[in-house]
Parts: structure tokens; sequence; C-alpha cells
């Protein structure tokens, strides 16, 4: 796959990754928030759902960046 290819997708995947992660992360927020969770545990819930979802949009953008691998008669330039 070209990397073109590769960032057409990631560019689509991302969002709509992000806005899936936001609403499922919203309704954990509002059940702790329900069940009358303190200060340190819901300081503690948003510095991980904040921050959560880093690895995996890391890892879209790493694979959308991979070079094209060579063709035939081509070198990789390292």
């Amino acid at each position: 796959m070209r990397q073109n290819t590769r960032k057409l997708i990631g560019v689509i995947i991302t969002p709509l990754f992000l806005v899936v992660y936001v609403l499922v992360m919203m309704v954990f927020g509002a059940a702790l928030a329900a069940r009358g969770v303190g200060f340190w545990g819901k300081l503690a819930y948003h510095a991980v759902a904040g921050m959560a979802w880093l690895p995996v949009v890391m890892l879209i953008i790493k694979w959308m960046s991979r070079p094209d691998a060579p063709t035939d008669g081509e070198t990789r330039e390292e």
C-alpha cells in the first residue's frame, strides 16, 4: 500500500477513533460522577482518560508515515 493511501485512511480513521473514544470516556465519566467518586478518583480518571488515546493515535501516525516499499529495480535510501 502506498504512503498516500495510508495517509488517506489514517486521516479518516483518526477522527473516527477519537469521536468514539471521547463518547465512551464521557459515559464512564458520567458513571463515576453518578457513583459519587471523590475528587482524587475523578482526577485520576481524567488524567488516565485524557492520555490513553495517545498510544493508539501514535501507532496510526507511525503506520501512516511509513515509507513506501521499494519496487523492482529501486534501492531504498537509508
